[in-house]
């Protein structure tokens, strides 16, 4: 955080990677079995993430559709055949996703002394789902459903703040991922932001956030 006295008036998260366990990785490797070996699987996953963060750069769209059309590009680059049900499987795992081991316990005790927003890169239908099981009180949650974008277009994390009535300044900023999240934040004027490092980007210490390795660091960071 730029200042370590700052008390932000909310404490805004990214869900999925930071909140919730993003274990999409495993369905993937059942859509692919004995099709990609296993020496070439790493290279096939970073294509297919570097799709599913080109898919959202546009207009919103249904979540599910998102997973099947980057399962699709990323197919057609590896010369594989479709497999045309691909996004609803990738959804209905999104949908049994639980949090992270090291998240419910420390969320709960900063959700007693702070107001916490999530933002999401998915539908609502989903965080219905899933913002349950982080067992905290979130003052409000907002998906690219509503923003009518996904991160990291700026109008998703502009839509946050309209909603609230609120300046970037108001706000700790709180995510797993610096392209979708911490970059785009700091361009927008949030100057107090953190990285919950779970080693899914390269550091981006330009961006003038801070890193933790658990909510707990952070917590105690907070005074709490």
């Amino acid at each position: 955080m730029a200042d370590k006295t700052f008390r932000p008036e909310y404490i805004s998260f990214d869900c999925y990677g930071t909140l919730i366990n993003f274990q999409i990785v495993p369905t993937t490797r059942d859509l692919l079995a004995g099709r990609v070996p296993e020496e070439q699987m790493p290279a096939f996953l970073r294509d297919f993430r570097n799709y599913r963060y080109d898919q959202v750069c546009g207009s919103y769209y249904a979540y599910e559709q998102v997973l099947q059309d980057a399962y699709d590009r990323t197919c057609k680059k590896w010369h594989l055949e479709l497999t045309a049900d691909a996004g609803a499987q990738f959804a209905a795992a999104v949908l049994n996703w639980g949090p992270h081991e090291d998240i419910p316990a420390p969320l709960k005790i900063m959700g007693d002394n702070y107001k916490l927003v999530i933002i999401s890169n998915a539908d609502t239908s989903f965080l219905d789902v899933s913002v349950p099981k982080l067992g905290a009180d979130f003052h409000a949650v907002y998906t690219a459903e509503q923003a009518g974008f996904y991160k990291p277009r700026y109008e998703a994390f502009e839509y946050m703040v309209e909603q609230l009535d609120a300046s970037p300044e108001d706000f700790l900023h709180v995510s797993s991922h610096t392209r979708y999240d911490l970059m785009p934040a700091d361009d927008l004027g949030f100057t107090n932001k953190v990285l919950l490092d779970r080693g899914y980007d390269p550091h981006s210490l330009a961006y003038n956030y801070t890193t933790v390795d658990s909510l707990d660091e952070l917590n105690k960071l907070l005074g709490l």
